[in-house]
């Protein structure tokens, strides 16, 4: 399919945001090869413009899915019942105003944040938030590399080893995928999300959680506080809920999209990609609430209330269940969650180096980089360890992504906030101050989390 279209080299028109609030233009957009390349209609009915905008959020809440996550939430469930399910709530109402910033950018200003970065600060700093990003996806990418081959042995018996290299061929998906259109990587990945959400749907029902204490946990609880151990599963949860690598890739995803370049058509494709993010992560909401359901229904209600290991939930489910297609499912989803998290970090990780080096490499290179970054590192752990060291390689990959959000979200929050940066698009006080207000407690909670880990 040929995307190529005299739109995309199209200036911005004079009343677009002022350049003169950056220090530098930025020039071709990333991941070239389909920007503009879905049509939005300009009209009809705000349905179909609504479906012209459907998809980059479902590749977001992928991040809010992926195998890094599930095993705080074992651990939340099993340890302390449903109290936890208020943290999962509380993270996800974070991630949907920021992942909306990431989308106003994109589409205000014409640049993702990796550019932004690049076209605001000095060369210096630049390339230190570029190594500090590369090491942030490739710690993401760990997690996922060693949740899809940590599914593949437990499934079919596959040793870890080779489970770790058989995720590879993800790369040739994407470029398979990706020259037939964006659209079909967007049918795949909300395909497997799908997946992932019958599995545990189909496994809540079979759990039979009290729903009344399920309600109960979606309202906060002092004890959280009070509770060293609750308190240090929540902040893994809250630590590990925004993925810097989804900001960078939801600023340049959504300018897939071919909406005209005026103010109000600026607006009003702000406004679906927000909805559309907020309804993917509203899913993201579920699956990561199901999981901690399930651990609490399951592992907490029969007094295992030390399984915080993917494997261990995986073994128990088939007879506290009472079913031996249990934990199939769970690894089913398992699979679905690790393979459609490598899919988006691939391109996220091709966004970051084309945003902030301004590279412009083929795109089978840019991504067999991207992905040699994170799979060397996991062969060879996993090689020399076994499965213990991927465990350990899975608690190594939470710290530096703790160590690194705050470098995304503050730039982000920041660019935003600037109304020489964003013009008519700029936050308004109140969206300032609560933006501000949540990348500094996000901050806060990942710089202890850090430390509490470097400690222990």
């Amino acid at each position: 399919m040929d995307f190529s279209n005299n739109e995309r080299t199209i200036e911005e028109p004079a009343n677009s945001p002022p350049e003169e609030g950056w220090l530098k233009s930025s020039t071709k957009p990333s991941l070239s090869e389909v920007y503009r390349s879905i049509p939005v209609p300009n009209k009809g009915s705000w349905i179909r413009k609504f479906l012209a905008f459907f998809g980059p959020g479902y590749l977001v809440a992928v991040g809010y899915m992926d195998p890094g996550n599930w095993a705080t939430d074992i651990a939340g469930g099993s340890l302390f019942n449903y109290t936890l399910l208020s943290v999962i709530l509380i993270s996800n109402v974070m991630a949907i105003l920021l992942q909306s910033l990431a989308a106003k950018l994109g589409i205000a200003t014409g640049r993702d944040l990796a550019q932004a970065c690049r076209d605001h600060y000095s060369k210096p700093v630049s390339m230190m938030l570029w190594v500090l990003c590369e090491l942030a996806i490739a710690a993401t990418d760990l997690a996922e590399l060693i949740g899809t081959a940590i599914a593949l042995n437990l499934l079919f018996g596959i040793p870890l080893l080779y489970g770790v290299i058989l995720t590879a061929l993800d790369v040739l998906l994407v470029l398979l995928l990706q020259n037939k259109g964006f659209r079909y990587i967007e049918a795949i990945v909300i395909s497997l999300i799908v997946t992932v959400g019958i599995c545990f749907g189909i496994e809540l029902v079979w759990a039979k959680p009290d729903l009344m204490s399920v309600s109960q946990g979606f309202i906060p609880s002092a004890e959280i506080v009070k509770n060293p151990e609750m308190l240090y599963i929540a902040i893994g949860i809250l630590g590990a809920t925004v993925m810097p690598h989804n900001l960078y890739l939801h600023s340049s995803i959504v300018q897939t999209r071919r909406y005209k370049k005026t103010p109000t058509a600026k607006k009003e494709a702000i406004r679906y990609a927000t909805i559309d993010s907020s309804v993917a992560l509203f899913f993201a909401l579920f699956i990561n609430a199901a999981i901690l359901i399930l651990s609490a229904a399951t592992f907490h209600r029969s007094g295992n209330t030390d399984v915080a290991d993917i494997g261990d939930a995986y073994q128990l489910l088939d007879p506290l269940l009472g079913t031996t297609i249990a934990s199939t499912l769970f690894g089913i989803a398992l699979l679905a969650a690790g393979q459609n998290s490598t899919l988006t970090g691939t391109l996220a990780g091709q966004i970051v180096m084309e945003g902030f080096l301004n590279i412009r490499l083929k795109p089978w290179l840019r991504r067999l980089i991207t992905r040699l970054i994170a799979i060397v590192p996991a062969i060879i752990i996993t090689a020399m360890y076994g499965s213990k060291g991927t465990m350990q390689l899975l608690v190594l990959s939470q710290v530096i992504l703790s160590l690194q959000l705050s470098f995304a979200v503050i730039p982000l929050v920041k660019f935003t906030s600037d109304s020489k940066k964003m013009g008519a698009f700029v936050n308004p006080s109140w969206l300032k101050i609560l933006s501000w207000f949540i990348a500094l407690v996000i901050a806060g909670l990942n710089g202890y989390l850090l430390y509490t880990t470097l400690l222990s």
